[in-house]
């Protein structure tokens, strides 16, 4: 097993800026919380990983606490063993996409879908985070793929986007979009 040791301040800032300072499995933006993200060994090194920045990626606490030393996890669909989506060598976009209010991520592939239950990507706190930050702009990030309102096409992630967010929208009846059904009527949270 390789030996735990500190990483640097440069490989940590790199990492959070390749992130674009976003959680890379819920994609919670780090600048708004209360606590530094955390750096995660995506192959752990008690399974042979390496300190190296292409084994890094950065992983709010939650996110990182719950995929532990996991590298697969079962489709809830067709109850197989799958990958978990690896930032280094997966596209975010092609395995999830937000659901049309931008508070819960919906996976498209088995590993999209063997992530967001393994690492429960739509846990209640962090909805509430992302309804929080949907009301004032900040959310879902530039560039995430977003369902429209009806027939499930793709848009892109906010940038002030009024309109397809609704002015003021704050409705917390939240839809069945998973397994993990999301509660109703969430209360505050503040962890990423």
């Amino acid at each position: 097993m390789a030996r735990r040791r500190r990483i640097s301040p440069e490989i940590q800032r790199l990492v959070r800026q390749r992130a674009n300072h976003l959680c890379e499995y819920c994609h919670t933006s780090e600048r708004w919380q209360y606590v530094p993200f955390t750096i995660d060994h995506i192959v752990p090194l008690s399974k042979g990983g390496s300190d190296e920045p292409d084994n890094l990626a950065l992983a709010c606490f939650h996110c990182n606490r719950r995929k532990a030393d996991k590298l697969t996890a079962l489709d809830p669909d067709s109850g197989e063993e799958v990958p978990l989506f690896n930032p280094r060598r997966d596209v975010w976009s092609e395995h999830f996409i937000w659901s049309s209010d931008g508070l819960f991520i919906i996976g498209l592939t088995a590993t999209g879908r063997a992530t967001v239950e393994a690492l429960e990507l739509n846990r209640e706190r962090v909805i509430n985070i992302r309804a929080a930050d949907r009301m004032v702009g900040r959310h879902p990030p530039p560039g995430d793929p977003v369902q429209k309102a009806k027939g499930g096409e793709r848009e892109q992630g906010c940038g002030g986007d009024e309109e397809r967010r609704g002015k003021g929208d704050s409705d917390t009846s939240f839809p069945d979009y998973h397994r993990g059904a999301a509660p109703r009527g969430v209360s505050n949270g503040g962890e990423g």
